[in-house]
This record gives structure tokens, C-alpha cells and sequence, in this order.
């Protein structure tokens, strides 16, 4: 499977669904995101059960803006619906690979309650 282009009119359909969704924010000015591209495509290849979403952020700037995204590439991993982790930053193929590993490990309910402690 290939990566899916994520609009402000797609996103919360896309990761509101159980399943892990990886999220890269990328331009096409941003020499790092250009280089990074064919990791993460490859790396959707390999997990088929995986969504892949790409956000350009120049045509996008309002989820940019929501997710308060201030350096590209940003790599968000959503399980559950539930952002699990962001970061800015190309990865290696290797971190990518690692990150992918442990969002699948994640016991989702002490995830959540975690959260729920956390927003008290």
C-alpha cells in the first residue's frame, strides 16, 4: 500500500479508525522531507496493515497549525485514535522501523488511562 494524502477534510476519518496510522508533515521545498520520502514509502510497503499518511503542510496549513507543527519533517504515529507519539526530524530507515515496533507493543488501555489521569 501505498501513502494516503491526508486534508484537513480526510484527517480525522483516517485516524479516528482503530489500527495505527503513521503521519509524516513534509513540503516540498523541505530538502530533509524530500530525502525521507522514499524511507517511508518503502517502509508502507512493507507494513500493509499500516495507514501511511503524507500532510503537505503549504497546502494544509491549518493541520499543520492544529498539530503545532514547527519543524519538518514531523513524524506523528496515532493508534486507536490516540496520537502516540510526534517528533520532529527525518529518521533512518532503522528508527522508523523501531518506532513502527514498539507503536505495535502499546497496551492501548494504559494508554488511555494514562490520558484520563492526565487530564484531570
Amino acid at each position: 500500500m501505498a501513502t494516503t494524502a491526508l486534508t484537513a477534510e480526510n484527517f480525522d476519518e483516517v485516524t479516528g479508525k482503530d489500527g495505527i496510522v503513521l503521519v509524516d508533515f513534509w513540503a516540498s521545498w523541505c530538502g530533509p522531507c524530500v530525502r525521507f520520502a522514499p524511507t517511508y514509502e518503502r517502509s508502507s510497503e512493507k507494513h500493509t496493515d499500516i495507514t501511511f499518511g503524507k500532510v503537505d503542510t503549504e497546502a494544509e496549513q491549518a493541520l499543520a497549525a492544529k498539530f503545532d507543527i514547527r519543524s519538518i519533517p514531523t513524524i506523528m504515529a496515532i493508534r486507536d485514535g490516540v496520537i502516540v507519539f510526534s517528533q520532529p526530524g527525518a529518521l533512518p530507515e532503522s528508527a522508523l522501523e523501531n518506532l513502527i515496533e514498539q507503536v505495535e507493543k502499546l497496551d492501548m488501555d494504559d494508554v488511555r488511562q494514562q490520558l484520563a489521569a492526565h487530564s484531570h
